[in-house]
């Protein structure tokens, strides 16, 4: 298909990289129901490494298989696919350039107790495996924080020079911060504007609630009148926070949920001006048919918002 004028316009945000680096970040933009629209809607399945296999699989017993989810991607027509090394693997081959790769380059675990993640691929597997972009994790306010941001910046200078897209998982959560201060909307637009500073092409973060959690932050608001009274309103607020929109920003679609409480979600991002949104097992813990049904609903609703 030929760019359309929001997708040229979208690519011409990212003024520092190269022609291969901007191809990939077009595949995303240029695929599925949504191409040429400027949105996006990705399927992550890293949940079997983040919770384990029952807790992310038994619901939809279909999905312990891998090539259910590039399946299940390709067939609702989604932007792209994320997953860690092992997912990918198990059906690069029998799916090559059906759909947009995302490889998940670290990963953490339900059995550690430390806000960390281990690096559990490399450049070259990405690259192997016909990967459009790696994703990260960064987790602001933890111990570890600094040392994840080293490692993204080192990761991301090489997978530009390899012209890969970089997309950042962007989770606050760490000593500082108590639950409803990992998604106060504060928090999670200094976590875009992070993942923003640290050369993410992508940016991925969890949907804001009107909570504000750091003191000095919050007087700003209140003097500021910053808006924050909607989910529409604290969307708006964090992809302003982005580079004034300048980066694409995709929320997750929350903890699981029921269809109302996601399309509710869902719209809220949509009239925010999300750029779209990266959602797993509000998806494929349902049966396949239901699953393409409520994705066809998502895609629908940021189609009608671009």
């Amino acid at each position: 298909m030929s760019t359309t004028a929001r997708v040229k316009e979208i690519l011409g945000w990212y003024e520092s990289d190269n022609p291969g680096t901007k191809a990939n970040l077009a595949r995303f933009l240029n695929q599925g129901k949504l191409a040429g629209t400027g949105k996006l809607v990705i399927l992550p399945v890293d949940q079997g490494f983040e919770h384990g296999p029952a807790r992310s699989f038994a619901a939809n017993p279909a999905a312990y298989d891998p090539h259910y989810h590039f399946k299940l991607a390709i067939d609702a027509g989604l932007s792209g696919y994320a997953a860690p090394l092992g997912m990918l693997e198990a059906g690069a081959d029998t799916f090559a350039g059906q759909i947009p790769l995302i490889l998940k380059m670290n990963s953490s675990n339900s059995l550690a107790v430390q806000k960390d993640q281990a690096i559990t691929a490399s450049i070259d597997d990405a690259l192997r495996l016909g990967a459009s972009a790696i994703g990260f994790t960064i987790y602001p306010s933890s111990d570890y924080q600094f040392e994840q941001f080293e490692e993204i910046a080192e990761l991301s200078r090489e997978a530009k020079a390899a012209g890969l897209a970089v997309v950042i998982w962007s989770y606050p959560r760490g000593p500082e911060l108590d639950k409803p201060g990992e998604t106060a909307v504060d928090i999670c637009a200094y976590a875009a504007h992070i993942a923003a500073l640290l050369g993410a092409h992508i940016i991925k973060v969890k949907p804001p609630t009107e909570h504000l959690s750091l003191p000095a932050a919050k007087k700003v608001y209140e003097e500021q009148k910053i808006d924050i009274s909607s989910l529409s309103a604290r969307v708006r607020h964090v992809v302003q926070s982005s580079f004034d929109g300048r980066r694409i920003v995709i929320f997750s679609g929350g903890e699981a949920t029921d269809t109302d409480g996601l399309i509710n979600t869902i719209e809220g991002l949509a009239d925010g001006g999300a750029f779209g949104s990266i959602i797993g097992r509000n998806t494929f813990q349902r049966p396949r048919e239901e699953a393409l049904q409520l994705l066809d609903q998502i895609v629908t609703i940021f189609k009608d918002h671009a």
